[in-house]
């Protein structure tokens, strides 16, 4: 297939975000980077906000979490929002707070599970670590960002001489005991807790006795890459659902100045329920809305009118079809890679789709000139879900869920299409502009 003109630099564009952002702290330092550049300011939850006319701005709440805006030229009253939801943070391995582990000559790193990784991709790959950690500055604390962009970690496989049925079993890793990261070796009298507490210390510059906690992903330091004979798939980590919050960026830095308030709303904890003050199921969105709305003067009749008049995308990534395993698969919604945009429907409300929303999304497409898919799961499979329901329900607007086909969801290792990524960017940007 043909990579369509412009979709190669929004890939390699998508590549180098993904790769600067190894943990949802990041993805958000990488989006103030690029909000930042284009004339975005940012607002403070504690302080007076005082929006003007043209202003472009954003608001982070929790480090993780992220909600960019442009206020429409038209009364917010008569257009309402045009709201597009994604999530920071992947699935994974994290960091426990005391993860030092040492025996057999060997220091070694403890981990939880977060969220639903296929765990076996995070074997005999180049494994490090990003996240943030909190330093003690005299009264006061301090956050900064921490990466090691070397390979730093290890899960080695146990070999086939020892697990002889792995081929047709598959690899079963013990959460507890077989997911303890290699961290290097000790010497006699070597502490393993000391040691990673240096370790930490000296990637932020700082004293191994002034820091205090950290929150750390474990991550595959493999850089993307573009793939096929034709270069027409991406490969990376984290493309769900980082692909989805760049899509939903470039578009909202792409809009001038719309007739209606268009929001770009970047939530973490997705992956685990969403359930936290910074996640979609919190307090956030609602809040920055409510706070717009006062800026605008509006009283309780017409801040329920935007809403009414508003409408919600709630952009994560969906299952292509992959043709080595078609019994996974409903039959008459095989989505492909490259194919467009997908709209997700389940009747049990995991997504929020309906008739009215796929038919409005169908049309931006069509007005992006893009072409669209249609996804439903399989029956007797049960059905991931996204913050759609949520948001939908807690706002009380019109919403439906959308995302780019992708293999291998989950995986330390995905792969996407790259026509795909230029086909959201554009239905997202039509949204924006309706």
């Amino acid at each position: 297939m043909p990579v369509i003109t412009q979709a190669r630099t929004f890939a390699r564009e998508l590549i180098d975000f993904i790769d600067a952002s190894p943990s949802p702290w990041h993805a958000v330092a990488s989006a103030e980077e690029r909000l930042l550049a284009h004339g975005f300011t940012r607002l403070d939850e504690g302080g007076r906000w005082q929006l003007a006319a043209g202003g472009r701005y954003y608001v982070v709440r929790g480090g993780a979490s992220m909600i960019a805006f442009v206020p429409g030229s038209q009364p917010l009253a008569e257009t309402g929002f045009r709201i597009v939801g994604a999530h920071t943070d992947s699935p994974g391995l994290r960091l426990k707070p005391r993860a030092a582990l040492a025996g057999d000559g060997l220091a070694r790193l403890g981990v939880e599970v977060y969220g639903g990784p296929i765990l076996a991709t995070f074997t005999d790959r180049d494994l490090s670590l990003a996240g943030r950690v909190v330093l003690r500055r005299g009264t006061n604390q301090e956050t900064r960002l921490l990466s090691f962009d070397r390979a730093l970690l290890r899960l080695p496989n146990l070999a086939i001489h020892m697990n002889r049925e792995v081929n047709e079993q598959g690899l079963k890793l013990n959460k507890q005991t077989e997911l303890p990261l290699i961290l290097g070796q000790l010497g006699k009298g070597d502490d393993a807790e000391a040691h990673l507490r240096r370790l930490l210390a000296d990637a932020v510059q700082a004293e191994a006795a002034d820091l205090l906690s950290w929150e750390l992903a474990v991550y595959d330091v493999q850089k993307g890459c573009l793939w096929g004979a034709n270069e027409e798939f991406i490969a990376d980590s984290q493309l769900d659902n980082l692909a989805s919050l760049h899509a939903a960026l470039t578009a909202l830095i792409a809009t001038g100045q719309p007739t209606a308030t268009c929001v770009a709303a970047f939530f973490d904890h997705e992956e685990v329920g969403s359930e936290s003050a910074s996640g979609a199921g919190g307090s956030f969105i609602a809040d920055v809305l409510t706070r717009i709305g006062l800026q605008a003067e509006l009283d309780e009749e017409d801040r329920r009118r935007a809403m009414a008049r508003s409408f919600f995308i709630s952009a994560d990534m969906a299952h292509a079809y992959n043709p080595n395993f078609p019994a996974a698969y409903e039959p008459d919604h095989k989505v492909m890679v490259n194919g467009g945009p997908v709209i997700k429907t389940n009747v049990n409300q995991r997504y929020t789709t309906n008739a009215e929303t796929a038919a409005r999304f169908m049309g931006l497409c069509e007005k992006a000139g893009v072409p669209y898919q249609q996804y439903a799961h399989r029956s007797d499979l049960g059905c991931g879900s996204t913050i759609g329901p949520m948001v939908a329900a807690q706002l009380g607007v019109a919403s439906v869920d959308v995302g780019s086909p992708m293999w291998a969801m989950h995986s330390a290792r995905e792969s996407a299409g790259v026509n795909d990524h230029a086909y959201m960017i554009a239905a997202l940007a039509a949204a924006f502009g309706s």
